[in-house]
C-alpha cells in the first residue's frame, strides 16, 4: 500500500483518534461489523471508482475492496497512524492518501462513488465537505455516508453517558449525543438535499455488539481513544470506580455473563444530478 503523507491536513478533531490499535479494541471491531451492512444497503456494482473519506483503521475500505471490487480506491485520513494499521490491516496496494476533507487531493470528476463511514460528525465544515465531495464525484455519482446513533441505539456508548451524567451531571456537554447533533436521520438527509444531491435517502442500520463478560465491555473505555475513553481517563481513580459500578448495575446480562447491545448507525445517501 503507498501511504502519501503530503502537507495537506484534515481538520483538527477535538477528540484524540490517532492510535490505531487502542481504537480497534474500543470501536474498530465493530466498524468492521457495520461495513459491510452499509455496502449492502448502498447495493453498487463492481469495478466502479471509489473514494473513502476518513478511512481510518481501513475497515470500510477493506469491505469496498473485499464485496465491491473497485477498479479504483483511494482512501483519505488526517491521521498517519490510522493509515499504518491500515496498510497492516489491507495487505494490499491501495491509494492512500494523508487529506483533507474540505480539500480532496483529487480532480474533478474523477470518482464514480465517494463514501465515509464513521466520520462525518468530525468534520467542521459538513458543507464544505458536501461541496467537495460533489466536486470530485462523476455526473450520477453515488455520495454515501454513516454515523453511529450517538443519541439513539449505539449502547455500548449509550450505557457509558447515562451512567456518567447521573453521576456526573457537568459531563453532560461530552456525550456524543449532544455533540453531534448531525447524527440524526432528518438532519443528514436535509444536509444532503441541500447540497444539492438528487434522490436522497437514509436508514437504520443494526448490528449486535457481543462482549464475553463485564472486564470485555470496560476494558476498552481505558485506551483513550475517543470521547468516552477521554472522558474516563480524566476522572481520578475513586470517580472511576464509582462510574464503573453504576454502569454495571444497568448492564442486561446474558445467563452466562454476557452482554449483548444494539449498535445502529443511521446511513444517508444521493446522486450527482
Amino acid at each position: 500500500m503507498k501511504i502519501l503523507t503530503k502537507k495537506a491536513t484534515m481538520n483538527k478533531l477535538k477528540d484524540p483518534w490517532n492510535s490505531g490499535d487502542p481504537y480497534e479494541y474500543y470501536m474498530g471491531r465493530w466498524s468492521k461489523l457495520m461495513a459491510p451492512e452499509f455496502l449492502k444497503w448502498l447495493n453498487l456494482p463492481s469495478s466502479l471508482s471509489w473514494l473513502d473519506i476518513g478511512c481510518g483503521t481501513g475497515a470500510l475500505s477493506e469491505a469496498i475492496f473485499k464485496f465491491n471490487t473497485p477498479s479504483h480506491l483511494t482512501s483519505i485520513d488526517p491521521s498517519e497512524g490510522f493509515l499504518n494499521k491500515a496498510d497492516s490491516r489491507l495487505q494490499y496496494k491501495g491509494d492512500f492518501r494523508i487529506g483533507n476533507a474540505t480539500k480532496i487531493p483529487l480532480q474533478n470528476n474523477s470518482v464514480e462513488v465517494v463514501v465515509s463511514g464513521l466520520a462525518l460528525n468530525f468534520f467542521e465544515d459538513l458543507d464544505g465537505a458536501l461541496s467537495e465531495m460533489k466536486r470530485v464525484s462523476k455526473t450520477n455519482g453515488v455520495i454515501a455516508a454513516y454515523v453511529w446513533d450517538y443519541s439513539g441505539r449505539i449502547d455500548l456508548i449509550r450505557y457509558f453517558w447515562d451512567a456518567a451524567v447521573n453521576l456526573y451531571p457537568d459531563s453532560k456537554n461530552l456525550d456524543e449525543g449532544i455533540r453531534f447533533p448531525i447524527c440524526n436521520k432528518d438532519k443528514l438527509k436535509n444536509s444532503f438535499i441541500n447540497a444539492g444531491l438528487s434522490e436522497v435517502q437514509v436508514t437504520n442500520l443494526d448490528i449486535i455488539t457481543c462482549f464475553k463478560n463485564f472486564e470485555d465491555y470496560c476494558h476498552p473505555f481505558l485506551g483513550r481513544q475517543g470521547p468516552a475513553p477521554g472522558y474516563l481517563a480524566s476522572l481520578s481513580r475513586n470517580h472511576q470506580e464509582k462510574l464503573r459500578n453504576e454502569i454495571y448495575k444497568k448492564l442486561p446480562f446474558e445467563r452466562d455473563g454476557s452482554i449483548k447491545l444494539l449498535g445502529r448507525a443511521i446511513a444517508v445517501k444521493g446522486k450527482i444530478k
